[in-house]
């Protein structure tokens, strides 16, 4: 039996990396998805290589709650229920020290991470059932920290309490928070941000990565993706308010 059977999931992010090999993983448990992200060719490309009947997508920034509103009500219009809702839309920002990084875009990925992931659970927990499962996508560095990083480990950091303050809200009604903490994982996004941090071209720059990482390799996206099914299912039955590192040990 899949173990999504007749399940709906709700993504931001949906349209590459994480939040795809997420919505590949879902569909192939049995559950119907929604994919919420900025690329309209990336989603409609996503939805026809899933399948119509089991994907559908809009074009959603989760910063405008307009936008929020409106995706999650398409979402309950075309398959009649919600059960999950992975908050996965992140963007990286600078790398900088503070005294030196711009504080325009401090805010905005604030903004994305953390208004972003407020307005998907404000506007996304009345449509849930006892059972359902909220999973924000946080970092290893929510639960760590570097320097030069200031907005996204502010902002990974802060999901965290977000996650906890909905995790006592949420547990009356059965509904299950948690954040998911990966480590560098083998995406376009994470290559982007490695060549900015070290100057180095991708090849270098993911060995360098590698090096302070136990386990000595990225993640791929399947492997979060598996992490996302755990939390999403009934495996998790008993499990809310974690922190859960999927990180090959990085934060140790």
């Amino acid at each position: 039996m899949p173990r999504l059977a007749d399940k709906v999931a709700f993504i931001t992010g949906g349209e590459s990396g994480i939040g795809l090999a997420t919505a590949r993983l879902l569909v192939t448990e049995g559950a119907r998805v929604h994919l919420a992200g900025l690329a309209k060719d990336k989603l409609m490309a996503a939805a026809t290589e899933l399948g119509a009947g089991a994907v559908d997508w809009s074009v959603t920034d989760v910063t405008e709650e307009d936008q929020v509103i409106a995706a999650l009500a398409q979402t309950v219009d075309r398959f009649g229920r919600l059960d999950v809702i992975f908050s996965n839309a992140g963007i990286a920002g600078d790398i900088k020290p503070i005294t030196e990084y711009p504080a325009d875009v401090f805010r905005r990925v604030l903004d994305v991470h953390v208004l972003g992931a407020f307005l998907v659970l404000k506007h996304g927990l009345p449509y849930l059932a006892e059972g359902s499962s909220i999973i924000i996508n946080s970092s290893v560095v929510g639960l760590t920290a570097d320097a030069g990083i200031a907005g996204y480990a502010t902002a990974k950091h802060a999901q965290v309490g977000l996650m906890r303050v909905a995790a006592k809200e949420a547990a009356t009604r059965g509904i299950r928070v948690n954040t998911l903490h990966p480590g560098p994982t083998d995406t376009g996004f994470q290559r982007d941000i490695e060549m900015t941090a070290t100057g180095a071209p991708a090849e270098r720059a993911a060995q360098l990565f590698d090096a302070m990482i136990p386990m000595a390799r990225h993640a791929s996206p399947d492997e979060i993706a598996r992490a996302v099914l755990f939390l999403a299912s009934e495996d998790s039955s008993f499990v809310t308010g974690i922190t859960l590192p999927v990180d090959g040990g990085m934060r140790i």
